[in-house]
């Protein structure tokens, strides 16, 4: 039986930076994947391979140029599940060997099976041929991500009916695609799959999506994909999934309403992974979605053994997770944590693409605190118009008082990367007068910051007179 320092279990951003921290100490270190490779669901499934098929299908339907060649500029003109999958395997194999690489590079053992307690020392590895071996630490971090809801109405067949992890090993695409869940997932598989001209309807009971958005922000996202052809069925749950014979799927809602479509995709949820841990062996117990609770340090209800990553629940950000990792190895080893981040991007990449930081506008309000706010349509910018950008904006919250940055909201093309401006500017406690005083390159989309910053400037300025 090998005895390690620390064990990890899931090899995803969490489990890879717990990994790769607890080797920089000097420790023994090994790190147990279920997959037949490592990297999680973060690179098999779930982040890098969405993300890999959201530029593949920019670049190839020639989406950014549109706003010059008008809307029926295509870059290729027939565009198959080949053309897609051919740039996906190429991406993932990369990140895998990259991954690999600095694992083994660090002197990390890498145990490629399912790792199961035995007790909250030990944990049985079994591989994908069956065979079984044991190792042993006095410290164990959990880190096994989530899985995707599989209720048992929907007639899944990874062909026609299908979740958001099988969306990599489609074969065909279809003329069109009902999406079940507007959370994130959902979003962004059915805004790519619309941008592919599908005919794709997203449904969700709930009135509303993504709240944890800007609300003028998000309106004007919810334009935009209306614009694009993206149907929204929004306040309507569903009753039934049908798989007809001549192939045809059909969503049933409560209000009577049926969809038919060539493909579903069922991306409401996602539950932890934690099923075949076997912790009941050592007393740990999950919610209601099989996640863990942990406390500040992420040590679960045995001090022992700790869980980080999706498992845990919100913020469920591989940026995040990376930290959590991190922070978990350095207190599980005896060393001391730095602070997590006050300030965390959230990042959609859907088309288009979103990305905040900070307070929105309705918690500004909620909070009682006097603000202003500064905006500016992207393709106002002189880069925007260089881009030929034909929709896009930038939202800054401002403290009227202390004239801080409260919030920065971007929704368009580049959102993801022009948000860490926002970010540092925030987490350095800056105020308006940074973005009012410093030069920013010309042009550039960056130079919104500028533009939004004196908008809000002027609209402080009138209430002084």
């Amino acid at each position: 039986m090998q005895k390690f320092d620390l064990i990890i279990i899931g090899s995803g951003p969490a489990g890879k930076t717990a990994a790769i921290q607890g080797a920089k100490l000097g420790k023994s270190v090994a790190i147990i994947d279920g997959m037949p490779q490592v990297g999680g669901v973060c690179v098999h499934t779930g982040t890098i391979p969405s993300k890999t098929l959201r530029e593949t299908v920019l670049n190839l339907t020639g989406w950014r140029e549109r706003g010059f060649y008008g809307r029926s500029y295509r870059a290729k003109a027939d565009i198959q599940a080949g053309d897609l999958m051919q740039r996906l395997n190429m991406t993932l194999q990369s990140e895998v060997d990259i991954l690999e690489d600095h694992l083994v590079r660090n002197g990390v053992i890498i145990f490629q099976g399912l790792g199961k307690f035995l007790s909250d020392t030990e944990v049985e590895v079994r591989t994908l041929l069956g065979d079984t071996s044991t190792i042993t630490s006095d410290r164990i971090i959990i880190a096994v991500g989530t899985k995707t809801f599989r209720p048992d109405y929907v007639p899944f067949d990874g062909k026609a009916v299908i979740d958001s992890d099988e969306v990599t090993r489609m074969q065909t695409l279809p003329r069109s695609m009902t999406v079940i869940g507007a959370g994130v997932v959902g979003v962004e598989y059915a805004t790519i799959f619309s941008t592919l001209d599908i005919n794709v309807t997203l449904v969700e009971p709930r009135d509303t999506m993504l709240d944890f958005i800007d609300n003028e922000v998000l309106m004007h996202f919810r334009h935009d994909i209306v614009d694009q052809g993206l149907r929204l069925q929004f306040g309507q749950k569903v009753s039934k999934i049908e798989r007809r014979k001549s192939g045809t799927c059909v969503v049933h809602l409560e209000s009577n309403r049926a969809i038919a479509s060539d493909m579903i995709l069922f991306a409401a949820g996602r539950v932890g992974a934690t099923d075949s841990l076997g912790l009941d062996k050592i007393g740990i117990e999950v919610d209601h979605r099989k996640r863990l609770s942990v406390n500040e340090h992420f040590q679960t209800s045995t001090p022992s053994i700790y869980a980080v990553g999706d498992v845990i629940g919100f913020p469920s950000l591989a940026s995040t997770s990376l930290e959590q990792g991190r922070a978990a190895a350095l207190h599980a080893l005896g060393f001391e944590v730095h602070q997590l981040p006050e300030f965390f991007p959230y990042g959609i990449y859907a088309v288009p693409e979103m990305s905040s930081v900070g307070m929105t506008e309705e918690e500004v309000i909620k909070r009682k605190i006097s603000y202003e706010v500064g905006i500016v349509p992207l393709p106002e910018t002189s880069r925007g118009k260089v881009m030929g950008l034909q929709s896009g904006l930038m939202k800054l919250i401002f403290s009227t008082k202390s004239r801080r940055l409260l919030g920065a909201h971007i929704v368009g093309e580049g959102a993801t990367e022009l948000i860490h401006i926002g970010q540092a500017v925030l987490t350095l406690k800056g105020t308006l007068d940074y973005f009012l005083e410093n030069a920013f390159n010309y042009p550039t989309l960056a130079e919104a910051y500028k533009v939004a910053s004196l908008h809000a400037h002027n609209r402080m300025a009138a209430l002084e007179e």
